[in-house]
């Protein structure tokens, strides 16, 4: 039985959902307190925005494994994965350093290099693409899941191990934030305020971040394996559900938290992606349920472009000046948005306004059989 269109949609329908809140949570508007489901936790705990990100990289192991078949004996494999890998690296990190100037006293000044950050959400996904495709690749599955392992509780005995007394789990007293402020410098972080800075997305959190992709690639070759059936889909929300307890059991000792990606926080993920993926496998590969999938096929099928787009654009509409002091951005949220819808559902009003605004480009770029892939 020939299955590989279905499921790439089901996968393109994943992936898609996947940028369509990232881009709604990436852009509140202004004006008003975010509306808090669109917000992620302030430390430990969980909202929905935090499962966006670990939720791409589950969808990169997915895509790993429909596409690893291509690269079983092909002498290239490295060669592809480094040359991927350095590519979403460095548009990650151009993307933080973008527009390259900024306003000073009524003048453009150029951002140096000295303050650009280094590590960010783009780089996160390449990192852990290439070391989870190097894992998959290399080591059987059964190996797989002993490596994640590896990584989620030795994760936990470094932090517990290295870490400030007492303050283990904190901001700045875990060894993750003291090991970049060594290596990478406060300049070069995400919240560069003070003599220590923060970045979600450091060295050291990478390594658990890796068992989302390993995760998700899995939860893909088990798809493949078993086929279109409701095994697969009875399979998946059971090994979700077991994931999201053990999480929450483990989480009494090791606190969910996005912002450290916390062992804990990476099988409540894991586990709501499957759950997830058995809801779309049911409703698209046995009900034939595809009514407004398109809407996520668009984004699922240029995620990437689409995803730069939203980051690059919503930057220019902070640069571009209505008045003094002014930003185009701030002015569309002052004059309609906040007026017209009052609040904290003003933000989310303009962010799906500009979540629709790039899936007009997406569209666009569909009907025209434009995907670029790297």
């Amino acid at each position: 039985m020939e299955l590989s269109t279905d499921r790439f949609t089901t996968l393109d329908v994943f992936r898609g959902l996947t940028i369509c809140f990232m881009i709604i949570v990436n852009s509140p508007g202004s004006g008003a307190v975010q509306w808090a489901p669109l917000d992620h936790a302030a430390w430990f705990g969980f909202t929905p925005t935090d499962l966006v990100f670990p939720s791409f990289l589950f969808a990169t192991g997915n895509a790993l494994s429909f596409s690893k078949k291509k690269f079983e004996r092909d002498s290239t494999f490295l060669g592809k994965v480094i040359k991927r890998t350095l590519i979403i690296f460095l548009l990650g990190y151009l993307m933080y350093w973008f527009p390259f100037m900024h306003r000073a006293e009524g003048t453009w000044v150029v951002n140096p290099i000295s303050d650009t950050r280094i590590l960010g959400v783009l780089q996160r996904i390449a990192l852990c693409y290439f070391f989870g495709s190097l894992i998959v690749h290399y080591c059987s599955k059964r190996t797989s899941v002993i490596i994640s392992l590896i990584l989620l509780l030795g994760y936990w005995a470094i932090l517990e191990g290295f870490g400030a007394s007492g303050a283990e789990y904190s901001m700045f007293g875990n060894v993750g934030t003291k090991l970049d402020n060594l290596i990478l410098g406060h300049a070069h972080m995400h919240q560069k305020g003070g003599a220590i800075a923060f970045d979600p997305e450091g060295i050291l959190s990478t390594l658990p971040a890796i068992v989302n992709v390993i995760g998700g690639y899995l939860a893909g070759s088990y798809i493949q394996r078993k086929g279109r059936n409701f095994e697969v889909v009875a399979m998946l929300m059971i090994y979700g559900s077991l994931l999201i307890a053990a999480a929450l059991f483990w989480g009494q000792f090791f606190p969910i938290a996005k912002k450290l990606w916390s062992s804990p926080f990476v099988l409540l993920t894991v586990g709501l992606d499957l759950l997830i993926l058995g809801v779309l496998v049911y409703l698209i590969e046995l009900k034939s349920i595809k009514w407004g999938s398109y809407f996520f096929l668009v984004f699922g099928r240029n995620p990437l472009v689409i995803y730069l787009l939203s980051e690059l654009l919503l930057i220019s509409l902070q640069l571009i000046w209505v008045k003094p002091e002014l930003s185009f951005y701030n002015w569309i949220n002052d004059v309609f948005y906040q007026p017209v819808f009052p609040g904290a559902f003003g933000t989310l009003m303009f962010a799906i306004s500009f979540m629709l605004l790039c899936w007009l480009v997406g569209y666009i770029m569909d009907q025209k059989n434009v995907y670029i892939k790297i």
